[in-house]
């Protein structure tokens, strides 16, 4: 049988240690193209490039554990999505997967996340779409601990496909290399941050400020992602990308707009 085509990209840029590491695994599954930003990209959410120009590159970052094909892209991950499904690729991949990003995705994260954004953008045009992240932040991170529960997702996923509009939002607890507890499909919990900016002075005098903030949990329920990460396990969380908050139809159609 052919082996499925896999398109990896991610936030964190094409040298990210958590790029290899889904990079090595995505090997033992199928035909893997990587398309990934040139730099750091993280926080950019579903942003394009729209008012500049695109450039890529074909790079070897890893000979004896590369991908079949990597580029390099000087845009956004949705960037390097869009790049790849309309001029990089062979052909349309069978599954596309984003990260393993550096930080965690769960609850309100996702909606600024580059890492998601690829895997939406890939929902987006019709194509099944995961994106993992690690509850690390630190370069040097450890992704190991988890290779059976990746290969398992991607593995399901590419069996049975996804529903429609639908993409997976995939978060996994800092293990330092200590096996999970398993995988919980969950919702997203209901969270915020309670942001701060701290003003400070460059050397010249000048004034600006930088971002801070805190992670405010205001769900305790025990069936969502924060609560599983916090207990040891994968969360897996179905995301949709159609924003339209159905529940609120009606009320909006008892106002009196027409008049």
């Amino acid at each position: 049988m052919e082996k499925p085509l896999i398109l990896v990209t991610n936030d964190d840029g094409i040298t990210a240690p958590g790029l290899r590491k889904l990079i090595a695994l995505m090997k033992q599954l199928g035909e893997v193209v990587v398309v990934a930003p040139d730099s750091p990209q993280s926080g950019m959410g579903h942003a394009i490039t729209i008012d500049n120009t695109l450039y890529s590159k074909k790079m070897t970052i890893d000979k004896d554990n590369g991908a079949s094909l990597e580029y390099s892209c000087s845009g956004t991950p949705a960037d390097c999505v869009k790049l790849a499904l309309q001029e990089l690729l062979p052909k349309k991949p069978d599954i596309v997967v984003s990260g393993i990003n550096h930080g965690s995705n769960a609850s309100i994260n996702v909606i600024y996340s580059g890492t998601m954004s690829a895997a939406i953008e890939a929902g987006i045009e019709g194509l099944p779409a995961i994106g993992f992240s690690l509850c690390d932040y630190k370069w040097d991170a450890n992704f190991d601990g988890f290779d059976k529960e990746i290969k398992q997702i991607v593995s399901e996923a590419l069996t049975n496909g996804l529903p429609k509009g639908t993409v997976l939002n995939v978060n996994i607890p800092k293990t330092d290399g200590k096996p999970v507890k398993g995988i919980r499909v969950c919702r997203q919990a209901k969270a915020n941050w309670k942001e701060k900016f701290d003003k400070r002075f460059s050397p010249s005098g000048k004034e600006y400020y930088w971002l801070t903030g805190e992670f405010e949990l205001l769900d305790k329920g025990e069936d969502t992602d924060i609560f599983a990460l916090n207990n040891n396990y994968i969360s897996v969380v179905p995301t949709q990308f159609d924003l339209t908050a159905h529940h609120a139809m009606q009320t909006l159609n008892n106002w009196n707009l027409n008049e």
